[in-house]
């Protein structure tokens, strides 16, 4: 796909817009962060990774242990010394 752009101001920078089609091309939507490189005069975009989004699932894996871990130690506190610490 070819486009063309035309570099305007806007403020202290010069900026062009990024048609919708490029944009979902590259993957990407406005906000996103993109890697500017010139390579053999041409001006190369690429899209940052975004971080990764968890779903809940991915999340609460390993909860279960947690819940039992916890279980374990929930008298470390209240308990009677066990052996020379200083109370």
């Amino acid at each position: 796909m070819s486009n063309t752009a035309k570099i305007r101001r806007q403020g202290g920078a010069a900026v062009f817009s990024i048609p919708p089609a490029l944009l979902k091309m590259l993957g990407v939507d406005v906000g996103a962060e993109l890697t500017l490189v010139v390579d053999n005069g041409a001006l190369v975009a690429t899209p940052l990774k975004p971080k990764k989004r968890y779903t809940l699932a991915e999340l609460l894996e390993g909860s279960d242990e947690m819940i039992e871990l916890s279980r374990q130690a929930a008298g470390w506190d209240t308990g009677g010394p066990v052996g020379n610490e200083i109370l």
